[in-house]
């Protein structure tokens, strides 16, 4: 059953702690209000609070009729519901012209603002396995590293996403079964999309070639997940074996970086421009340029960002701001 799967799931990953205050994303698409029937219940029985969050983003005239359709799906489960409007945000991020990489990083913005003003320790997703799918072609399309092959966790920061080893038949069948109303996103069909081009396209041809698609799909990503656990946890103790704080600066030794394995040098360069907190893109270019300037001999800078450059001191390297 279903219900029992995704529990099931939610307690191996120890997801919802007892007594978690959770804000779930709620679009109104059968995903979220799968998820909403599914913690309401626990939100009855005292196990959490719930705290259901949707975002109007005004891209379709009648978007306020989702707003209405969520209200009421919610106040008949009695959990509240908080309503904002994509208007009422603003983001420093750049656009990239992508519509849906605007609308992930509203609804992200959104429900971490809500998040904090109800002291929620937790955020609520509907992701399912599909959109695992399609979120892993994407980026293999986008030519990504391991990391980025790995997709998305059940857990990341405050977001968790309980029905992520769900398949969407199944949640679109037990709505249908208990006769649970969901609405449609129209744009789920434009080939305008990347991702509904994989979803409509690439995924059924995959299943249909072999039925063992999705099962053979989400072991193998759970061995490359694994992989990258490893290679994440080796990499930090790598890291910490190449750094020295002095005055507030966090240096790293040239001479111990390049004894690693070039894939090592890039990941060990990686964590060490995250733990600075500068703005960068980590692509396969940007990192071999910083490994050739700390080649180069003698102490120089070299500007790698509009914000900050390198400094090199010998055998020691390190990021200024500009």
């Amino acid at each position: 059953m279903i219900i029992d799967h995704v529990h099931q799931f939610i307690q191996k990953h120890n997801l919802i702690p007892e007594g978690s205050t959770i804000v779930l994303g709620l679009s109104g698409g059968p995903d979220s209000l799968f998820l909403l029937h599914l913690l309401s219940s626990l939100h009855k029985k005292g196990n959490i609070s719930l705290i259901a969050a949707h975002l109007d983003h005004q891209w379709r005239e009648h978007s306020y009729k989702d707003v209405q359709f969520c209200l009421e799906a919610t106040q008949a489960l009695g959990v509240p519901l908080v309503v904002g409007k994509r208007s009422e945000l603003t983001t420093e991020k750049k656009w990239n012209g992508s519509l849906e990489e605007l609308g992930r990083t509203m609804r992200q913005q959104f429900l971490t603002t809500v998040a904090k003003k109800h002291n929620a320790t937790l955020i609520a997703l509907g992701h399912h396995a599909q959109d695992q799918q399609e979120t892993f072609f994407i980026r293999l399309m986008r030519g990504a590293s391991l990391a980025g092959l790995t997709a998305m966790r059940p857990k990341q920061g405050m977001f968790i996403r309980p029905l992520l080893q769900t398949n969407k038949k199944d949640i679109v069948a037990y709505l249908e079964q208990n006769n649970i109303a969901y609405l449609i996103d129209p744009t789920n069909v434009s080939p305008e999309f990347l991702r509904n081009r994989i979803r409509n396209n690439v995924l059924p041809a995959l299943q249909q070639c072999d039925t063992r698609f999705d099962q053979n799909f989400l072991e193998t990503l759970n061995r490359l997940q694994a992989t990258e656990d490893y290679l994440r946890d080796h990499t930090q103790e790598l890291f910490e074996g190449c750094v020295r704080i002095e005055n507030n600066c966090l240096w790293l030794n040239i001479n111990q970086l390049l004894k690693f394995h070039p894939i090592m040098q890039q990941r060990i360069i990686m964590e060490w421009l995250m733990h600075a907190r500068v703005p960068f893109t980590p692509t396969a270019t940007f990192l071999q340029e910083i490994i050739r300037f700390c080649k180069q001999p003698g102490s120089k800078t070299h500007k790698m960002h509009n914000d900050w450059m390198l400094i090199k001191e010998k055998e020691w390297v390190t990021i200024a701001a500009k």
